[in-house]
């Protein structure tokens, strides 16, 4: 995939779908939908992938061939963040959106640099700057409730409106619901932030995931018999209700210094302050189900698959190493 936070950089011509997609969640799927090229031939895919790494070689830049790129238009950063002068955590941070969004297909991430400049762009004149001179859009895909342009003004329709004057086909994609609620970023945060893992999986359309390089911690895992992997997570990343959660574990990619692959493996994770050894920061810490090995250094995906209990303080190590001990049979019992 191709990721340009300069649209002086960007492959044109393109089929863009706008939007913030963070989460990249069923309802975000639909509106990407439509930008996604029809399945082709293999010679075809061979094609186009010869010509995205042309891109990365300034050498061969200028002999591109006439394609349309499925790209994903984005803000970074996020708006709300821009606006409130606070940081705004992620549910998919830009590395992490741009994994799912290679999944789906889409061949170009591009990250408008959300700033003054920006906010400022009337919905014509960001029709005419962004997606005509610098995207050279030829469709665009929103949802129905997308705003656009100085202070929101500008909506769907508008933006319909604005662009056919080029050319330019938009899809409108309609709200998607699932019973009847409907599947947002906000509705997921929420769901996370109550450890209802499983309506926030429901609405993702996949496990949520924390992905992080294995780090040393003080090691006390190992003293009561659960050694664990301690994540070094993207600042930006939404952590989930603090408390002990059923996991599967593995590699973002098949490291070759390993004696044993580590995919889908199951385990425990918690999330907390560690408030019975008087911790002072937050940790995520991950003790995998019969496994030895050194992960040090390397990079885990952690998929959750179930709240198990919010953190508590004990009164001694030996009531935590029971609990500890309970919390890994619920989760065994859970995997089967």
């Amino acid at each position: 995939m191709w990721i340009t936070s300069s649209l002086t950089t960007a492959l044109t011509p393109t089929a863009v779908a706008l939007g913030n997609f963070d989460g990249v969640h069923l309802g975000h799927q639909q509106v990407i939908a439509p930008i996604l090229p029809k399945p082709v031939t293999a010679q075809a895919q061979a094609l186009a992938s010869s010509n995205l790494e042309q891109f990365s070689n300034p050498e061969t830049s200028g002999s591109n061939l006439d394609l349309i790129y499925p790209t994903v238009a984005t803000f970074n950063p996020h708006p709300r963040e821009f606006f409130s002068g606070q940081a705004w955590k992620l549910l998919t941070p830009p590395t992490e959106k741009a994994q799912q969004l290679s999944v789906l297909g889409v061949q170009q991430l591009a990250l408008l640099p959300f700033n003054r400049e920006l906010a400022s762009l009337s919905p014509q004149e960001f029709v005419e700057k962004i997606l005509v001179e610098q995207l050279q859009a030829k469709q665009v895909s929103v949802g129905e409730d997308f705003c656009f342009g100085h202070k929101r003004a500008g909506t769907a329709t508008d933006l319909d409106a604005i662009a056919s004057a080029y050319g330019i086909t938009v899809h409108i994609v309609s709200l998607y619901k699932r019973q009847e609620q409907r599947i947002s970023s906000s509705i997921i945060r929420q769901s996370l932030a109550q450890g209802d893992i499983d309506k926030a999986n429901r609405f993702l359309g996949r496990p949520y995931t924390l992905i992080g390089i294995v780090e040393k911690g003080q090691q006390l895992g190992r003293t009561i018999g659960f050694p664990t992997a301690n994540l070094h997570l993207p600042p930006d990343k939404f952590l989930p209700k603090l408390g002990v959660y059923c996991v599967e574990v593995s590699h973002t990619s098949e490291p070759s210094n390993l004696d044993t692959n580590l995919s889908s493996h199951p385990g425990v994770m918690n999330i907390g302050m560690r408030p019975t050894v008087k911790g002072t920061s937050l940790t995520v810490e991950v003790h995998l189900f019969d496994w030895s090995g050194d992960l040090y250094g390397q990079t885990l995906t952690v998929s959750l698959q179930k709240f198990i209990r919010p953190e508590q303080k004990f009164s001694s190590l030996d009531q935590l190493k029971a609990q500890i001990q309970r919390d890994c049979e619920a989760a065994r019992d859970f995997f089967g």
